[in-house]
């Protein structure tokens, strides 16, 4: 048993300055620890028959009166059969637990990232992902713990941009549902994905079919194509080149501007576009018309990894370089939209197979029939409609009074 100690005044408290233990009375066993400059409670008893030190806080903070009642309540708690110092280590790690789950949706976007980085097509869509989030989600989301994201915090992001910017709205929606799912597949969170569509954001919020105003890219008039080749084979510097050779593959402008010489093979006459720089993430062959080679062999040879369009000061070109010929041309038209007129040609003037021309544009067929068919990527029809295509785009047609009139200008494959 602790020996019973003289009751000692608050004064007399605040004069003990030697090292050691100095019991102070009135509650067995509690004593000011006193270690150079630091002095703090303790409480020296039997717990399950075993003595232990048990600490109260530090003095001047805990003041006398203040440990007595907590000397008090601790053998109060052991009387009872409790052992004060596994209950407070239990709520030491309880809290501990809880900060630990009270992960910020902006760190849980980083985590997400980090661990699914081996998953992204380019480094371009990672960054996609990253600038959307922080954009639209962060200003409302970045700060609250996942767990307590909510359907209204969700809407809160979404309603602002659902009907003006449909689509961007459509990836955010799904882009924070997917780090929800992360979040709670890590035990971050429990309970209903308050991002998730069917079932949930579908009973408030529009579909984005329905909500979105479709925007077509400005396309050329196909019976304009030649006279606008003529002219563009005219200017010099890369960027034309670029678009011409975009033009003549029916190519995005990224796939052009991103294309290495390792992608090439001059030879067979084939670019190869792998999955990672493809919009559906799947490799596309595109057969390559003598022009669109021609175009290939007027520029100097690099290595296989080197950028074939480089930009003036190297590197990859900008996505508003191409542009930028269209618009110092006068043409009121986009690059993408070259490839809505080569739609429109092919699908109006010439008898290839439907299945043909979306393949040529790697489109994702809908028809389960048609991309059955088309497994096989119809590739000698492909460049049969690929040279076809060239070819036209060497042709100004000239109105005349019987009708129209072919005139051939320069090369006739474009």
């Amino acid at each position: 048993m602790p020996r019973k100690a003289k009751e000692l005044s608050p004064l007399e408290v605040s004069r003990l300055t030697s090292n050691g233990l100095h019991f102070v009375g009135v509650v067995p066993g509690l004593a000011l620890q006193v270690r150079g400059d630091a002095r703090s409670w303790i409480l020296r008893t039997r717990v399950g028959g075993v003595v232990r030190d048990i600490g109260l806080g530090g003095y001047p903070g805990v003041t006398l009166a203040m440990a007595r009642e907590a000397a008090r309540e601790t053998r109060q708690q052991i009387a009872q059969g409790v052992d004060p110092i596994q209950v407070r280590k239990d709520q030491q790690d309880a809290l501990r637990a809880a900060q630990g789950k009270r992960l910020t949706f902006a760190d849980a976007v980083r985590q997400f990232l980090a661990d699914k980085e081996i998953t992204w097509r380019n480094a371009k869509h990672r960054q996609q992902w990253e600038n959307t989030l922080n954009t639209h989600a962060f200003p409302v989301l970045g700060k609250l713990a996942v767990k307590d994201i909510e359907l209204a915090h969700v809407l809160q992001v979404l309603r602002p941009i659902w009907k003006t910017k449909t689509e961007t709205a459509s990836r955010v929606r799904g882009r924070i549902e997917n780090v929800l799912d992360w979040a709670r597949v890590h035990g971050y969170r429990d309970g209903e994905n308050p991002a998730r569509w069917k079932g949930n954001l579908d009973k408030v919020l529009s579909t984005p079919s329905k909500a979105k105003t479709v925007r077509h890219h400005a396309a050329l008039p196909y019976a304009e194509v030649g006279a606008f080749m003529a002219t563009l084979r005219e200017r010099s510097g890369t960027a034309a080149l670029a678009l011409h050779f975009a033009i003549l593959t029916a190519a995005r402008s990224g796939e052009v501007r991103g294309a290495t010489w390792r992608e090439i093979d001059l030879s067979k006459g084939e670019w190869t576009i792998p999955s990672n720089r493809m919009k559906a993430g799947k490799e596309h062959i595109v057969p390559l018309s003598s022009r669109a080679l021609e175009i290939l062999r007027h520029l100097p040879a690099g290595r296989d990894d080197e950028i074939i369009f480089k930009a003036p000061r190297g590197g990859v070109l900008s996505d508003m370089s191409l542009g930028a010929v269209l618009k110092r041309m006068g043409v009121p038209a986009t690059v993408h939209g070259f490839r809505s007129t080569f739609r429109d040609w092919a699908g109006e003037t010439t008898s290839f197979p439907r299945e043909v021309i979306e393949h040529a544009l790697a489109h994702k067929l809908k028809d389960k029939a048609e991309a059955a068919y088309a497994r096989g990527t119809l590739f000698e029809k492909r460049r049969r409609l690929m040279d076809a295509w060239a070819a036209y785009c060497g042709q100004v047609i000239v109105p005349d009074s019987r009708g129209a009139e072919v005139l051939q200008i320069g090369r006739q494959h474009g």
